[in-house]
This record gives C-alpha cells, sequence and structure tokens, in this order.
C-alpha cells in the first residue's frame, strides 16, 4: 500500500491521505514529498503553491508546536479542492503577525493566507491544534 519513499523512522503511514512525520529537520520536505505524490494521483500537476503551504504549516508545527506532526492531504467533498492539515499536540495558536521588513522570519503565515482559498486552525478537544489550508488551484 505504500506509495511513498519515507524510512520507517521517518514516516508512518495511516491511510493513504495521512501521515506521521518525525520532529526532525527533514520534515517539511518529507511532507512536500506525500503532498505532491497526493495531487499527482489526482491528476494535479501544479502543486507548487501545495508545496510552499504544506511546508510553512509543517515547519509551524515543527518549531512551536509539541509531539508527532501529523499531515493530513485530502479533497473536499463539496468542491474538490485539495485541503492540507497538520496536526500537533502544541497548545499555542499560530497567527499572523504584523509585517515587519526587518525580521528574518514569521512571514509564513502571510504566505499561506495569500495562497490559499482559505485557512484556519482548530483546537482540538484533547488538547492541541491543526492548521489547515485549502488550495485554491
Amino acid at each position: 500500500m505504500a506509495m511513498y519513499e519515507f524510512t520507517k523512522e521517518a514516516v508512518q503511514e495511516r491511510d493513504e491521505s495521512e501521515c506521521v512525520l518525525e520532529r526532525r529537520e527533514e520534515a517539511a520536505a518529507e511532507a512536500r514529498r506525500f503532498l505532491a505524490g497526493r495531487f499527482a494521483g489526482w491528476g494535479i500537476a501544479d502543486d507548487f503553491d501545495g508545496r510552499l503551504i504544506v511546508s510553512e504549516l509543517v515547519t509551524n508545527a515543527l518549531v512551536h508546536g509539541d509531539g508527532p506532526i501529523v499531515l493530513r492531504v485530502f479533497q473536499d467533498e463539496c468542491d474538490g479542492l485539495p485541503v492540507i492539515e497538520v496536526r500537533d499536540d502544541g497548545d499555542g495558536r499560530p497567527v499572523i503577525r504584523a509585517e515587519n521588513h526587518a525580521a528574518i522570519g514569521g512571514r509564513g503565515l502571510l504566505m499561506v493566507a495569500g495562497l490559499a482559498h482559505s485557512w484556519g486552525t482548530r483546537s482540538l478537544p484533547g488538547g492541541g491544534k491543526v492548521a489547515w489550508a485549502k488550495c485554491g488551484i
């Protein structure tokens, strides 16, 4: 069933729409490969925005979150657009920071907001959160 070339230490697949990423530097690259495979399976050739979005959401979970990073990439049942969800066990909620041209970071969510059809976050009842974005292909 595995369609993706990841080591068992890096990714644990649950179903074809979801994978668990280890908290390590390579997580964003692994997430991009996973997303590219999902998009290709749906016949979506242009995955550029999706790869940028998943990179930012996974990096936020890695830097600011806690616990395993769970990535889910699926198509919305209503409109067929791809949805990216990144879940972690951290309590903090991602927020768009005020623009600061002198800062070397802090622009990721601003970029996600500009690229995504829609995006947001939601807290989970048992703790943690999900950051999600719908790609407007």
